[in-house]
């Protein structure tokens, strides 16, 4: 097996080091530039043709379903391409992720979806969990791979747009208990409650939850906001839930109220941390 990552971002450049460094002569490329992104031990491509005409299995990390359909037509596109697999480590939805296997699927090509959820700090220590879906058999014979830069991982489905499902339950869920609690305890500030002895009560009380846990005392009263995860990329992920459940006709009423607050707090505070909600949230209307 040889193998290639394609897309060395924030989340994909720790990955792809941490493979790296298991793996000896881990093909890279990334459309922003290889070079300058190349994590030590890994060999530079010139495309994703050539990665593909060079690599048994492939990991990407890319930004969108669109993103993802390009990389499968580049793919596709090579002239003799030894791709067997594709794991896809981005948040891209599970239409975009069945589209994908759909397209890959003529050429002998097995595409999975195994997104991952624990930021980029997770990322850069290998801790971060992935959400595999896809053949039992591929995740035992790319489970060593996977475990070179996971902490774990699980096997959600057999097929294509699982994993998918399953990363955008966890990131509603997510931004749900962060903007629900930026809203609490500026409620609880306007009556003159201390933040920090609030985060107390509700961390031994039925209100606790990842935000109170982790986001607002590690990064909100610290004033650091440095979880790592953008507030772009989590209305990206609520909106993909909204999309998503539209798209099966489930309940979305409270998705659809969510995805409202972070489109506001990412126009309004561009470019920030998405634990910056806080600051969306607790600011003055008036």
């Amino acid at each position: 097996m040889t193998v290639g990552f394609i897309g060395l971002g924030k989340m994909g450049g720790p990955m792809a080091a941490n493979v790296a460094a298991a793996t000896p002569g881990l093909v890279c490329f990334d459309m922003a530039g290889t070079d300058d992104r190349l994590p030590a031990g890994g060999v530079a491509a010139t495309s994703v043709a050539d990665v593909a005409a060079r690599c048994t299995t492939v990991l990407i990390s890319v930004p969108d379903g669109a993103a993802t359909q390009a990389v499968a037509e580049a793919i596709l596109a090579t002239d003799q391409p030894v791709v067997e697999t594709l794991i896809d480590l981005s948040t891209i939805g599970p239409q975009a992720a069945v589209r994908a296997a759909e397209l890959l699927a003529p050429a002998g090509i097995t595409y999975c979806d195994g997104p991952v959820s624990g930021g980029a700090a997770g990322a850069r220590a290998a801790t971060i969990s992935l959400m595999f879906s896809g053949p039992t058999a591929v995740l035992d014979g790319q489970r060593a791979l996977l475990e070179s830069f996971t902490g774990n991982i699980f096997h959600v489905g057999e097929h294509a747009g699982q994993g998918q499902a399953m990363k955008l339950a966890n990131n509603y869920l997510s931004a749900t208990a962060l903007a629900a609690t930026s809203e609490a305890v500026a409620f609880g500030a306007a009556h003159g409650l201390d933040m920090a002895t609030m985060i107390d009560v509700l961390n031994v009380s039925t209100g606790r939850n990842s935000a109170t846990v982790d986001k607002f005392p590690n990064r909100v009263l610290t004033g650091s906001y440095d979880a790592g995860f953008s507030t772009a990329h989590m209305t990206k992920d609520v909106g993909l839930f909204v999309d998503s459940a539209a798209a099966i006709d489930t309940a979305d009423v409270v998705a659809n109220a969510v995805a409202t607050t972070w489109r506001g707090c990412d126009a309004a505070l561009p470019g920030s941390d998405f634990t910056e909600i806080w600051r969306y949230v607790s600011t003055p209307k008036t």
